[in-house]
């Protein structure tokens, strides 16, 4: 029986922020091929690259009422950049194919990095 498994692709901003833009470029320039041979798979469902963190916005329950306040729910060093769910017929499975994401892959200097996380999942059909 199959699993499910998230994937959150992790950055650095302040190591990200030292590149030089053409090693930026050179590094995105890697991600689509990457990206494609997750596809091609057959086992990657979703994936996506998270927008800015400018417009990240964090909902709290304070006071009985749901707070909204600007940026990452948490103070970090890391911060997700990505995500991506795949489906797979063992642990092992699942991480040879993470490990075709491009922040497994490459971006090193910007300290990319993949947490992979087996998920109880319910679509509700």
């Amino acid at each position: 029986m199959s699993k499910k498994y998230l994937g959150l692709a992790y950055f650095t901003p302040e190591k990200f922020a030292a590149m030089s833009p053409d090693d930026v470029k050179a590094l995105v320039s890697q991600c689509p091929a990457l990206d494609k041979k997750m596809q091609e798979t057959g086992k990657m469902l979703v994936s996506a690259s998270l927008g800015d963190l400018e417009n990240w916005r964090t909902l709290r329950p304070r006071g009985g009422k749901t707070h909204v306040s600007d940026g990452p729910y948490t103070e970090a060093k890391e911060v997700v950049g990505g995500l991506f769910i795949i489906e797979a017929d063992s642990e092992e499975e699942a991480l040879k194919i993470a490990s075709m994401h491009p922040a497994a892959t490459v971006g090193e200097a910007g300290g990319w990095a993949v947490e992979l996380i087996p998920m109880d999942f319910y679509l509700g059909r």
